[in-house]
């Protein structure tokens, strides 16, 4: 998965510090789903027999070592150059992926149903797949603005796409977090977060960590504006279907939603 171009030169400059500062290198590969997702699946690889698979960042930049990190964003600085397009298509990618991971983050925070570093990573990670099925398939932003418009009660997102391509972005985005090592419970909010209508209307006590992945998600997309961004739509179709399931799962009413959403953007989350 290729990495923002800014994103590497400030890694460059950091690394090229007398003294690179752990910190600031760690901030900056948490904004990068690529880099981010490479550099986890070093750390909870077996070679670093880790008890349990870890989604913080820091911890890995901490755990691999400035020498290792630094090797790492040099291995991905050359992976070659994307075009002028590419770059400026990546971008509502990179945006949303940044935005979302930020608000589930402050979401996980304030509503204490979900750990903060997992929580950061669902958002980061939640459209891995978008960047690669735009490297397979040319017209892909142009397919997914489609199931954005379609998207609703009767039709999922991911529906559009498996017609078009018999395949979709969760699915990749599941094999992509799986290749990272992530946390398995991780993986599966991945490959389901389409599929969040289905999820929160069985409303027994299954799938209760799935559930409460999904649901700091599914808020911090609309709270974003990924129908926007990523859909170019004016409406959340989707939100519209899941969302009030979503806040009767977490106990919020739709006033306390406006205002959560309200004070988030005041913090300049979004």
């Amino acid at each position: 998965m290729p990495a923002q171009p800014q994103i590497m030169v400030d890694l460059q400059m950091e690394q090229y510090m007398p003294d690179p500062d752990l910190d600031v290198i760690a901030r900056l590969i948490a904004q990068d789903p690529g880099l981010s997702g490479a550099l986890l699946k070093i750390v909870n690889s077996p070679h670093y027999g880790l008890t349990s698979r870890i989604t913080s960042i820091q911890k890995a930049v901490n755990l691999l070592g400035s020498r290792s990190v630094i090797n790492l964003i040099n291995a991905q600085s050359i992976r070659g150059e994307m075009s002028d397009e590419t770059i400026v298509t990546l971008n509502r990618f990179w945006d949303t992926a940044q935005d979302v991971a930020l608000t589930c983050l402050t979401l996980a925070k304030r509503i204490g149903s979900q750990a903060n570093d997992e929580a950061y990573a669902l958002g980061l990670f939640h459209d891995c797949g978008v960047p690669l099925m735009l490297k397979r398939f040319p017209d892909y932003m142009s397919v997914l603005e489609q199931a954005y418009a379609q998207a609703g009660p009767d039709c999922r997102v991911v529906d559009t796409e498996n017609r078009v391509y018999n395949t979709n972005h969760a699915v990749v985005g599941y094999y992509t977090a799986k290749s990272w090592r992530l946390p398995e419970h991780l993986i599966n909010a991945i490959a389901n977060h389409h599929n969040a209508l289905s999820i929160f209307r069985d409303d027994t006590n299954r799938n209760a960590p799935l559930k409460n992945l999904l649901a700091v998600l599914k808020m911090a997309e609309h709270i974003c504006a990924s129908y926007r961004v990523l859909g170019n739509q004016q409406d959340d179709h989707e939100w519209d279907s899941v969302g009030a399931l979503v806040l009767d799962y977490v106990g919020l009413s739709d006033y306390d939603f406006e205002n959560l959403r309200e004070s988030i953007r005041e913090l300049g989350v979004r």
